[in-house]
């Protein structure tokens, strides 16, 4: 029996309630495909996304999880379908773009300014957010100020949502990995997103961090973003997930809720193959 097998079987708690009960998705998927040359990467995949909820997106390595982020972020142009985010078709849109309508993510290789403090990096995650012109920071005119000063007290405000309030003047490249994991997810809230998509946020983590931000991201989940969570850890992910979707080999394979999806026969074969049947 595979370890994820073993995650994946296990009985969990349930996952927190959702914060909101709604009808219309906040991200939805439509027929939604990518082709590298001759290789389909993800194939027809349809995906709606409550709002209010922790919707986890698992399959094996190589299933097309971080790619599908690729194409809801704007990073790479879907080959067919369409990506709808409140309700308005932003397939065309890029990323800045999505970014200012409310959606954000992190990525699995850290993106952070490592010469910069770690107050810093916050504020540069907060420039969607800012309305000062070259010229307002030319003459630090009053609205540079005002933003100036309101971007500061929401970086901190951030920073000790996740335990780093602290470490606001330090340089982020002398933060542990486990808080420059922490430092990535509290920049991607500095845009005030609707919408987080989180990309494997605990790889590589000693289990005291992974319990830190499993807590930061319940936090977040309380205080009303919807959040979208690539994760191996499989563990976690039952303990967090309202809803979960399923791709192997770029195809959607199930979803529901974690107990439904724990014990399809799909998803067990897509984890364990041929072993299964042993």
């Amino acid at each position: 029996m595979t370890t994820a097998y073993a995650r994946l079987s296990a009985t969990v708690p349930d996952a927190a309630q959702p914060a909101t009960v709604e009808h219309s998705p906040i991200l939805q998927l439509n027929g939604i495909g990518k082709s590298f040359g001759g290789l389909v990467a993800i194939d027809s995949v349809d995906l709606s996304v409550q709002p209010g909820t922790i919707h986890a997106l698992i399959g094996p390595n190589g299933a097309g999880k971080s790619t599908l982020f690729n194409l809801i972020c704007g990073i790479n142009p879907p080959t067919q379908g369409t990506i709808r985010f409140k309700g308005v078709d932003i397939t065309a849109l890029p990323p800045h773009q999505r970014a200012q309508r409310g959606l954000a993510r992190t990525f699995q290789n850290l993106q952070i300014f490592q010469d910069m403090t770690v107050l810093e990096n916050m504020l540069v995650g907060r420039h969607t957010q800012t309305r000062s012109t070259f010229i307002d920071a030319l003459l630090n005119s009053r609205r540079q100020r005002q933003e100036n000063t309101a971007g500061t007290q929401a970086g901190l405000q951030r920073l000790d949502q996740v335990g780093l309030a602290d470490k606001a003047q330090q340089l982020a490249g002398a933060l542990s990995y486990g808080e420059s994991k922490l430092l990535e997810i509290a920049r991607a809230m500095a845009s005030q997103p609707s919408l987080l998509l989180l990309d494997e946020p605990l790889a590589g983590l000693p289990t005291q961090a992974i319990a830190h931000v499993e807590r930061a991201i319940l936090d977040l989940h309380r205080q009303g973003t919807t959040i979208v969570l690539v994760e191996h850890n499989v563990g976690v992910v039952m303990r967090l997930a309202h809803y979960i979707s399923v791709l192997n080999n770029g195809r959607l394979i199930s979803e529901g809720t974690p107990a439904h999806v724990r014990q399809d026969p799909a998803v067990l074969e897509a984890y364990l193959g041929d072993s299964i049947h042993a």
